[in-house]
């Protein structure tokens, strides 16, 4: 009897288990990989089996034993950003400071957005940017609307690049983000939406994305794109994801980092209908 216990209690851990590693990996950019790499394996020792080539087959058997160290490998920007979200301290609210930075933000965006000026903003977390900041110029001035709007009006020298805050200040405008490889991004999205979700698979950043054509707000979050939101929403979006309840579980935790879809704030489509065509280059 316990024994049968023991045994479907494992079953259900398995279980629980890979349920959560499937909604982790699914959407990212090493879940393709993974899934082509385990398909391989699987057909050659298969093949291998059936025709009997014995040395290929252990060989195929011990290349087996090094596959948790391919996940490291291929799903390392994933783990990395998961491990500083389990890391960052929670709070119940945000400092002062850091509200009048986001108010600052949304100031900017909107106006940048009434005027059809595109625009590339990235607000640092936990994980550093040091690398995408040496692509542009080094800055440290604070968040104000007019500096921040005034960098991307076009023909200015640093309109064409991405701008970086940390701590509330602006550290580095004119950056070249990386851009997202994810084949499910809307064709119709150009350059400035795949660096913002680019930025976002590796990092922890939240990137605020202003399309030069129609002047729609999308916000790029974990490798998900939301896409058309207002003032009120763009503000709740940013208060909502750089604030932490100490009052929320682990579980809560986790599966809001892995399934963003926050219906009070902004419905996720990163590869819906009705994209707004943002093909202006970076």
């Amino acid at each position: 009897m316990q024994h049968g216990i023991g045994i479907a209690v494992q079953i259900l851990v398995l279980t629980v288990a890979f349920y959560y590693l499937f909604l982790f990996f699914k959407g990212t950019r090493g879940a393709q990989v993974l899934v082509g790499l385990v398909l391989l394996l699987m057909a050659l020792i298969g093949l291998t089996q059936i025709s009997g080539l014995d040395a290929l087959n252990w060989i195929l058997r011990q290349i087996s034993v090094f596959f948790g160290l391919a996940l490291l490998v291929i799903f390392q920007p994933e783990i990395r950003r998961a491990l500083a979200e389990l890391g960052r301290q929670p709070s119940l609210v945000l400092p002062a400071e850091e509200r009048a930075s986001i108010a600052h933000i949304v100031e900017a965006v909107t106006m940048l957005a009434e005027h059809k000026i595109g625009a590339l903003i990235a607000i640092e977390r936990e994980i550093g940017t040091r690398a995408v900041q040496e692509t542009g110029i080094a800055l440290d001035a604070r968040v104000v609307p007019e500096l921040l709007a005034s960098i991307f009006f076009p023909h200015t020298p640093l309109h064409d690049g991405g701008v970086i805050i940390r701590h509330n200040r602006i550290v580095a405008a004119g950056c070249v983000f990386p851009l997202s490889q994810n084949q499910e991004i809307h064709k119709s999205l150009g350059t400035r939406h795949r660096a913002a979700v680019g930025l976002s698979e590796d990092t922890d950043a939240v990137v605020v994305v202003v399309s030069e054509e129609t002047g729609s707000v999308s916000v790029s979050c974990r490798g998900r794109l939301s896409r058309g939101l207002d003032e009120q929403q763009l503000e709740r979006f940013l208060t909502t994801v750089l604030r932490r309840g100490s009052g929320e579980s682990a579980m809560r935790r986790a599966q809001e980092r892995l399934d963003l879809t926050p219906d009070g704030i902004a419905r996720s489509d990163i590869n819906g209908n009705g994209a707004d065509k943002d093909t202006a280059d970076i």
